[in-house]
């Protein structure tokens, strides 16, 4: 999947999935915007924009119908839902006076 990593601006990363025709737009804010379909020349003309931003915000943003953002590579069933996927049932904590257990 092509992808575009960018060190100035706003815009972090591009990412081009050309089977399903989506382009997901990752920004310095931590947030995802993806648009779906779009033409591998749009992804082309944004990753060689002079201000990728302005280039999104002129020709992307609302010219194109958004989408859910595809899932990041490792991302899925796999990874752990909460601490106990993480560390199985850890033993009481015996200092913890808030739990009910055995009295000495």
């Amino acid at each position: 999947m092509p992808t575009k990593t960018f060190t100035t601006g706003r815009i972090r990363q591009a990412v081009y999935d050309p089977a399903n025709r989506q382009l997901d737009v990752h920004w310095d804010n931590k947030t995802v915007h993806a648009y779906k379909p779009v033409p591998e020349e749009v992804y082309r003309r944004l990753c060689n924009a002079p201000t990728p931003a302005t280039y999104w915000e002129d020709r992307i943003a609302e010219e194109y119908p958004k989408a859910t953002p595809m899932k990041a590579p490792g991302a899925g069933a796999d990874k752990p839902r909460d601490l106990s996927d993480l560390f199985g049932n850890l033993p009481a904590d015996p200092d913890d006076n808030t739990q009910e257990g055995p009295k000495p």
